[in-house]
Order: structure tokens, then sequence, then C-alpha cells
């Protein structure tokens, strides 16, 4: 009963608009409803209030916003560790694109109190197959572990992926212009000396140089960093 209710529910907030826009941003994701984020963010909260844990245990989600839901109130039910890595396994191989991926990620803010656990439980999916597997890990990494104790096994992991997955291969970007904020002498020596293909190196290059928190003679600095390639490369 639960699934027809939210199902409803967003059907009446769809927006055509919207739907139209966030399906340009999300190629091969043919289910979008469309409805705004924060708009899923509430639905979630509201079922987080009533202790729905029922729409946890649902397999049968067919559409994106509905996994945005699920994928949040995991994050918003306030669950134990053990029980928020028994879900998030049932959870993460539904992610199909990098919206899920990275909305849910937001919302799991258990990780910044159970640093260990959680990291011992994303450890199983670094070397996944699956392209969004592993961006859930990064973005995880990204959201939660970019501090002092956990910086150089980021870094170490990061080294050990081989993709050309292209949302992986955004996601190190991502994650490495972020970790130059918060860790800058590190990713400066990883930036000098790493084994990630081009495309990946220099994406995380530009990702820096856009930065408004990098200033202008550290954007110098980055941009000598950026590797030379053939134009077909």
């Amino acid at each position: 009963m639960i699934k027809e209710e939210v199902r409803q529910k967003l059907y009446e907030l769809q927006d055509l608009k919207y739907k139209e826009f966030h399906s340009s941003l999300c190629p091969n994701v043919d289910n979008i409803i469309g409805v705004q984020v924060p708009k899923l963010r509430k639905i979630a909260k509201d079922l987080a209030k009533e202790n729905c844990l029922a729409y946890l245990e649902l397999d049968d989600l067919n559409f994106y916003e509905e996994k945005v839901i699920q994928g949040l109130l995991i994050g918003m039910s306030k669950l134990s560790a053990q029980d928020t890595k028994k879900y998030l396994k049932k959870f993460i191989p539904k992610i199909d694109s990098w919206a899920v991926c990275d909305i849910v990620c937001s919302e799991l803010k258990i990780a910044k109190k159970e640093q260990s656990s959680i990291w011992e439980f994303l450890e199983q999916y670094i070397n996944s197959n699956n392209e969004f597997q592993v961006r859930f890990v990064l973005v995880m990494y990204l959201d939660y572990y970019l501090n002092d104790k956990y910086i150089d096994k980021v870094i170490s992991n990061i080294s050990k992926i081989k993709t050309d997955k292209y949302y992986v291969q955004m996601a190190i970007a991502w994650l490495l212009s972020v970790s130059f904020i918060k860790q800058k002498d590190k990713t400066i020596k990883y930036l000098k000396n790493n084994k990630l293909d081009n495309f990946t190196h220099n994406k995380a290059i530009q990702k820096i140089i856009e930065s408004y928190r990098v200033t202008k003679e550290e954007k110098e600095f980055i941009k000598t960093l950026k590797r030379k390639v053939n134009s077909y490369e």
C-alpha cells in the first residue's frame, strides 16, 4: 500500500519541464517522473517520521524518484550502523544513475559517527565491475572521509582503480578537486605522481582550477600539472 501512496504523491508533484531538464542530465535513464529533489527529501522525511521501514523492504521500485526516496530514507531513519548496512546492501545494486548515487550519499551522515564500520562496509564495492557501485564508494569518500585519518587510505584505493567508466572517472576527478581543498599537500603529491588515465587526471586539474575556493596562485601552479596528450586521445 505504501508504494502506491508514494507513487500517487509523486505524480501529484510531477513537473514536466523539470522532467525534461533532469532527463537531459541523466542519459539512459528513462524512468523519471519529474519531481524536484527538495520535494523528494520531504517525502522521505515524512516516511522517516512515521517510522515507515516497510518502504525500505520494497524491491519493485520502477521509478527514479522512488529509488531516491528509498535511499534517502535509509539515511533519515536513524538506523543503527548494522541496519544501515543491511538496507544499503539491498539498495546499492539498484543504483543506476549518478543522480541517485550522489543524492543518497549526501544523506548517509551516519558515516560521520560510524566511520570505521561504514568504511569496512564500502570496501566490498570499491573493485566492483559496476560503475555506479564504485561511484557510490567514491562519493562516500568525498562526503565523509577526506580527513587526516582516512586520506591516505582514500588515495590508496583510488590508485587501485583501473577503469574507463565515465561516471567513475568523473567521481575520481571530483573527489580530488575537493581533496585539494581539504588535504592540499597530500593531494598535490598524488597529482604529481599517479597512474590515473589522462582523461581523469586532467579532469581533476580542470575541476580544481574551476573551484572558487582555490587561489589564483594555486590555480597557476595546478595548471603546470596538466598532462599534454595527443589530440586523438
